[in-house]
């Protein structure tokens, strides 16, 4: 049976969980103008990341935080190509796809989220 009390409680619950996926991808789009939101991105999906179990908006946390980790780890990686090897070219474009690869991934996963999708994970 449906109780209303608590699909009203979980409606509640899936629309919060969307409106902070929705606050970390901003912060991540805003990264590109600033640096730190994205940091600041990653910080909240950890500590919200129990609060949205069950809903819509773990799947895009796990896209977001993997998105994150993937982006250092290529960053890093450029950065240490392009200081091994001075003026290297191979590390200049490993960052420039770095840089087009997370707006993909910030783009399409909020186009997902405002679509009602899960991300694949």
């Amino acid at each position: 049976m449906n109780d209303p009390v608590s699909s009203g409680v979980s409606s509640e619950k899936e629309a919060s969980a969307k409106n902070v996926a929705t606050l970390v991808y901003a912060l991540q789009a805003a990264w590109l103008l600033l640096g730190i939101p994205l940091i600041i991105g990653l910080i909240v999906n950890y500590v919200k990341l129990d609060d949205v179990r069950g809903t819509l908006a773990e799947s895009h946390f796990r896209w977001q935080i993997r998105t994150f980790w993937f982006w250092l780890l290529w960053l890093v990686l450029g950065w240490v190509l392009i200081f091994l090897i001075l003026t290297s070219v191979i590390g200049a474009l490993l960052l420039g796809a770095n840089f087009i690869w997370i707006i993909y991934r910030i783009v399409k996963g909020w186009l997902r989220l405002n679509d009602g999708k899960p991300m694949y994970v």
